[in-house]
């Protein structure tokens, strides 16, 4: 039953390529463009997931139990994870992904990553995680803080979902380049059309609804997850304990890999590209901030962003919050406050001319 995880995560790489669900661009775009269509894209994956696993704990297929709120950690730790991703140039799961696109860069924001998961989560800042830990509160269900059903929550989140969307596709359109048709029927839809964010985020919604039941046949009490699953890969290549290490998480995030390689191959978007110096130390630097932000915070944009606020916790949605909060705030540093400075610089030599 763990190869199950295998099968979740390559389908999970396979959409995300293919639809180019890429959850740092959608915020950053937010603040630099005022897109929000990756933002209600998330939104519709969120909801469905929401709406399945919450309809499967109620027919006692799946259990879930949300725990203490971990307030202080979740709000660094996510602020701090969301300028991680801008530096690093993909959230957790998007550098998976894109890792299996031959992204080099990708490789080593993921490698900083896995190696600063690991160090939060066995190693030396251990105690340091910890610490953060202590400050807690003991609801961490919003539902039961306000000690009604989970479904009427769920149903304002549709309802503001759908509003959006019917909202957003009613837009007049911007006309898009049609590609060539190299290939026909089910070939092309798959690895040649453009996949729509909205669609795209279905399938998502589907797979991380998929995953409760497959990981909690195998004992993982748990649906996505990226960090805990990346700390492990390395933990187990350096202690060969595959039986604490190897698990349905591993399995998942190695598929990822798998399923977007494959899609990557097939669409011949799949390349070697080598980054220059100063990519190379943003991509490390990055995946530095992503382990240490997400662990502090008990989860990335999948654990938390799309799991966590799924199942209606305050950590879920608060994470959601300051990783955005985070992803927004590099984004000034890196993208408008260099352009800004330029226009100034260009200005000044002007008037000096």
């Amino acid at each position: 039953m763990i190869f199950t995880g295998l099968l979740c995560g390559a389908l999970l790489g396979f959409v995300m390529q293919r639809g180019r669900f890429c959850l740092t661009g959608g915020f950053r775009d937010m603040f630099l463009t005022k897109d929000y269509r990756m933002f209600y894209a998330l939104l519709i994956a969120i909801a469905i997931q929401s709406i399945g696993v919450f309809a499967l704990i109620q027919l006692g297929l799946i259990e879930f139990k949300a725990g203490a709120f971990a307030w202080l950690g979740t709000i660094i730790g996510s602020f701090i994870f969301g300028i991680g991703i801008v530096l690093s140039g993909g959230c957790a799961t998007g550098t998976w992904y894109r890792a299996g696109e031959g992204l080099i860069g990708s490789w080593i924001a993921l490698f900083a990553y896995m190696l600063m998961s690991a160090v939060m989560k066995s190693g030396v800042l251990v105690p340091l995680n910890d610490a953060f830990k202590v400050y807690t509160l003991p609801t961490n269900s919003i539902p039961a803080t306000f000690g009604i059903s989970v479904w009427p929550f769920i149903l304002i989140l549709a309802a503001v979902t759908i509003y959006l969307v019917v909202k957003h596709l009613r837009k007049p359109k911007v006309a898009i380049p049609a590609l060539r048709a190299k290939r026909s029927g089910l070939s092309h839809l798959l690895f040649e059309k453009r996949w729509h964010p909205f669609v795209t985020a279905i399938l998502v919604g589907l797979i991380a609804m998929l995953a409760w039941p497959l990981s909690e046949a195998t004992g993982r009490m748990s649906g996505l997850g990226i960090t805990t699953p990346s700390a492990n890969v390395l933990q187990y290549l350096i202690t060969g304990n595959s039986e604490k290490y190897v698990n349905w998480g591993v399995f998942l995030v190695l598929g990822i890999l798998i399923g977007s390689f494959i899609a990557a191959k097939a669409s011949r978007e799949f390349r070697f590209r080598a980054p220059d110096a100063k990519t190379t130390i943003s991509s490390f630097s990055g995946g530095i901030l992503m382990g240490f932000g997400a662990s502090l915070a008990g989860g990335c944009s999948i654990g938390n962003g799309l799991v966590m606020t799924a199942m209606m916790t305050w950590q879920g949605w608060t994470s959601l919050l300051f990783i955005i909060l985070g992803t927004w705030t590099a984004s000034y540093f890196v993208y408008v406050r260099p352009r800004v400075q330029a226009k100034k610089q260009q200005s000044t030599s002007i008037t000096t001319a």
